[in-house]
């Protein structure tokens, strides 16, 4: 198969004109840029074409931090959830998900981590690349959605005991570092995971010792942690200090204000920004009554609280935050797309297959216009969508 005369989002994060892909199989076999218009691709390369002018090809999405789908929610710990919530994902455009727990049982984490080791991805579905262990390490004082019933101290076997369950494919977990032994089990774990600061009340000193033990990330920035105030900026400060520190976001239009969305790229600057949606199962349904954690949520339009008023994830897919981020916020085209694709790859350590579009990475791509409509999903190699 070749896309031929595409616009490409290229690996330096830029678009390309007149530009060719040729897949094999499930990966990318040569991607040529800028071609020569006189030039026949098919003739180049020896295939069969697919004209795109006029479109724009970009990476699958990433998302690194999402708990549902279509009535289904991760902590079902079944294999029918995640054949529904990953079919969900990739016809909306997220081809690699990293989905998260919630603060519940030991017995009730390890059961869905242990479902995503078993997992067996299908050929209509996003692939499933990791798990976000978004609790049960997080303040009792800043639970926000999560369950304060389940919440527990860091606690490194506790940990362990998750990721053998899994096979290994916790990419991150959530904690709260003015914890009694955060620290302690954030230094203990940073070969093991990606601790990221979450659901927290920690003071700036306090979340620049979490960073310097090993905590690199901010889980949902603004959200559940305290705000930029000018004495004690806490941990949005102390992530924006470090440069290797980096930040997810959502851009869903309820969860943060726009001038306060744009305010953290110029803190952390596009290179350490993630997109996220947070999403939980109502995404893809109507208007109704969910739950999340155990919990009832309320859902109309994308709102979804808690019986409380507390907001309970989104009802936003990745896809949609990222155009919202863009045509909404103000955002630089190429620097949302960066931030839902390679930067969430790169984090999760998935670039090798994911991320930018490069020969032998997954052939997992999205052809779209300018105004973020969906022309064409191709899901490792086979078109899941085509509407051009």
């Amino acid at each position: 198969m070749l896309l031929t005369n595409a616009t490409l989002y290229t690996k330096d994060f830029r678009f390309a004109p007149n530009s060719h892909i040729c897949v094999k199989d499930d990966r990318i076999a040569a991607v040529v840029t800028n071609a020569d218009a006189t030039e026949d691709p098919a003739t180049a390369l020896g295939e069969e074409t697919i004209d795109a002018h006029g479109l724009l090809v970009i990476p699958g999405l990433v998302d690194l931090h999402f708990h549902g789908s279509v009535g289904h929610d991760f902590m079902e710990g079944t294999e029918e959830a995640l054949d529904a919530i990953a079919k969900y994902q990739a016809k909306s455009g997220i081809l690699a998900i990293c989905p998260a727990t919630m603060t519940m049982s030991e017995e009730d984490i390890t059961k869905a981590c242990a479902n995503a080791r078993d997992y067996q991805n299908k050929d209509d579905g996003a692939e499933l690349v990791g798990i976000n262990m978004e609790g049960p390490f997080v303040s009792p004082k800043k639970v926000g959605a999560q369950n304060p019933k389940f919440v527990h101290a860091p606690d490194v076997d506790f940990f362990r005991r998750c990721q053998k369950a899994s096979g290994n494919k916790i990419k991150l977990m959530a904690i709260a570092p003015e914890e009694p032994n955060a620290l302690e089990t954030i230094a203990a774990l940073k070969d093991e995971v990606l601790s990221s600061i979450a659901h927290t009340c920690a003071s700036y000193d306090i979340a620049t010792k979490a960073i310097a033990a090993g905590a690199t990330h901010l889980t949902h920035l603004y959200n559940a942690m305290p705000g930029l105030a000018h004495r004690d900026p806490g941990p949005i400060a102390a992530g924006s200090d470090a440069a290797w520190c980096e930040a997810e976001i959502i851009c869903d239009g309820v969860h943060i204000q726009p001038g306060a969305v744009r305010a953290a790229f110029r803190l952390f600057g596009p290179e350490r920004m993630i997109l996220i949606s947070d999403s939980m199962m109502a995404v893809g349904l109507d208007d109704g009554e969910y739950e999340l954690g155990g919990q009832p949520v309320h859902v109309k339009g994308r709102l979804a609280t808690l019986a409380s008023g507390t907001i309970a994830g989104s009802a936003t897919n990745l896809f949609d935050c990222m155009k919202t981020a863009c045509l909404q916020m103000g955002l630089p085209i190429e620097t949302v797309i960066r931030c839902a694709t390679y930067n969430p790859a790169r984090s999760i350590k998935v670039l090798e297959d994911y991320g930018t579009i490069e020969p032998n990475k997954k052939a997992s791509l999205i052809v779209m216009d300018r105004e973020f409509n969906i022309k064409g999903i191709l899901l490792r190699g086979k078109w899941l969508v085509k509407n051009f």
